[in-house]
């Protein structure tokens, strides 16, 4: 069985964790609001959580609580190269994803974000950039902490992306699709996309009320997966939202 959303990155303190997938999770969040300056800009506070990352890595596994933010960010980007040249398997912490990092903090610095008559405005172009620089350097480190193919760690960096729903009420163990007039399919993705990870299938019925388990995995659960929008595990009896799914799920959503 792959690794769990929520036993990613599990090796780091929580502190420095959250502070990872804070940034991550607003750059996701301001792209989906088509919030384009803001997710430019926090690209550079997530590169100085990787790079702390990275060199704790390099360093042996040893982690700061919090990340650091280094003066001369660049230079600091390129010296892990030859600093730690002597590290077996560090490639990739040492290179490639320095080198993708100062290409991200390049676009936070000089996109027109934070500095007044700047060269080239903030738009959708530059906040795409910076999405899916995001997704890569999270992926390639959930890669290198434990050790999994690049598609095994892109679905696990899915699963760690929190999803907010306007039309979906939350409280303790509950959740409610509050838009009437959905089919239980578009409920059903709806739930999904605001969990990561696999939910029960026991969960998914008790939120949606249905009137019948055989006919919800009949009708729904079964058709869905069948469209692969998401993967329905008969026999664990857990449901995943695939990235088709996300999609359509995100398509029942007001445009921004």
């Amino acid at each position: 069985m792959g690794l769990a959303p929520r036993d990613a990155l599990t090796v780091l303190p929580d502190t420095l964790r959250d502070d990872l997938l804070t940034a991550f999770n607003e750059i996701i969040k301001n792209y989906r609001e088509h919030r384009w300056e803001p997710s430019e800009l926090n690209g550079g506070k997530l590169c100085e959580v990787v790079y702390t990352i990275c060199k704790g890595w390099l360093e042996g596994g040893v982690y700061p609580a919090r990340a650091e933010k280094p003066s001369r960010f660049a230079q600091k980007c390129w010296e892990l190269e030859s600093s730690y040249q002597q590290v077996p398997n560090s490639r990739s912490a040492r290179i490639l994803i320095p080198r993708m990092m100062i290409g991200l903090y390049d676009v936070r610095n000089n996109r027109g974000v934070g500095h007044a008559g700047a060269e080239v405005d903030p738009n959708q172009m530059g906040a795409t950039v910076v999405l899916y620089t995001a997704k890569w350097l999270v992926a390639e480190l959930v890669r290198l902490l434990h050790a999994l193919t690049t598609d095994e760690a892109t679905a696990v960096v899915e699963g760690l992306i929190q999803r907010e729903v306007a039309w979906v009420w939350t409280h303790d163990n509950i959740r409610r699709v509050l838009r009437t007039g959905l089919t239980w399919k578009q409920q059903t993705l709806l739930l999904l996309l605001t969990e990561m990870g696999d939910v029960g299938e026991s969960e998914l019925f008790r939120w949606l009320e249905h009137p019948g388990l055989p006919s919800f995995r009949k009708d729904v659960l079964k058709q869905l997966h069948q469209s692969r929008l998401i993967e329905y595990d008969t026999v664990a009896r857990t449901v995943r939202l695939l990235p088709p799914g996300v999609s359509a799920a995100e398509a029942l959503l007001p445009a921004a």
